[in-house]
């Protein structure tokens, strides 16, 4: 807030209305005269008197946020006699909006895309016989006692197959097809 006009110039407002800035004006907390436009549009667009009116309705606290609120619908009416304010949310509105549609299509040429990279024909499942052959591997407690996992009892990891093709979330540049998807042992 600008302080009182009691020791060097007038506020906006009352420079603008060629008046005398007395210690107690209600526009001089909010219209320094370093913004002169700030006065003159709300004045155009509202009229002091009705201004004045209601920031003697408001309790002090909220003086400040309404005369900002004035003043961007002023100059936003100023620009825009016909909406103001509304014309503006309104472009910003449909903006958003074209943004949105921008950021569904770009989504849905991503889903295409990496839908696109994985391999439709999947490899066969292996037959019974490898899978009765094959033991699960099992390790014991003490193994996750060193790293911290606990002794809940005994662990069981699923065997893991080599896939053919190399995953889309896999990070691994060296060109094992099987990385990330476990050990093959």
């Amino acid at each position: 807030m600008a302080s009182s006009s009691s020791y060097n110039s007038p506020c906006a407002a009352c420079k603008f209305l060629r008046r005398k800035c007395m210690p107690g004006c209600i526009f001089a907390p909010y219209f320094p005269p370093e913004e002169p436009q700030k006065f003159a549009n709300v004045h155009k667009i509202f009229g002091a008197s009705n201004v004045t009116k209601l920031l003697n309705e408001l309790p002090p606290h909220q003086r400040e946020d309404a005369v900002n609120s004035l003043a961007y619908e002023a100059e936003a009416r100023v620009r825009d006699p016909v909406y103001g304010c509304v014309g503006a949310i309104t472009f910003l509105q449909r903006q958003v909006q074209r943004l949105q549609k921008e950021l569904d299509a770009a989504n849905s040429d991503l889903i295409h895309y990496a839908c696109s990279e994985i391999p439709t024909a999947l490899p066969a499942p292996p037959g019974p016989s490898s899978i009765q052959s094959m033991a699960p591997r099992q390790r014991p407690i003490d193994h996750y006692d060193r790293i911290g996992m606990g002794n809940e009892g005994g662990y069981y990891e699923a065997p893991s197959f080599p896939t053919p093709y190399n995953l889309p979330w896999n990070d691994n540049l060296s060109g094992d097809n099987n990385a990330g998807g476990g050990s093959n042992m």
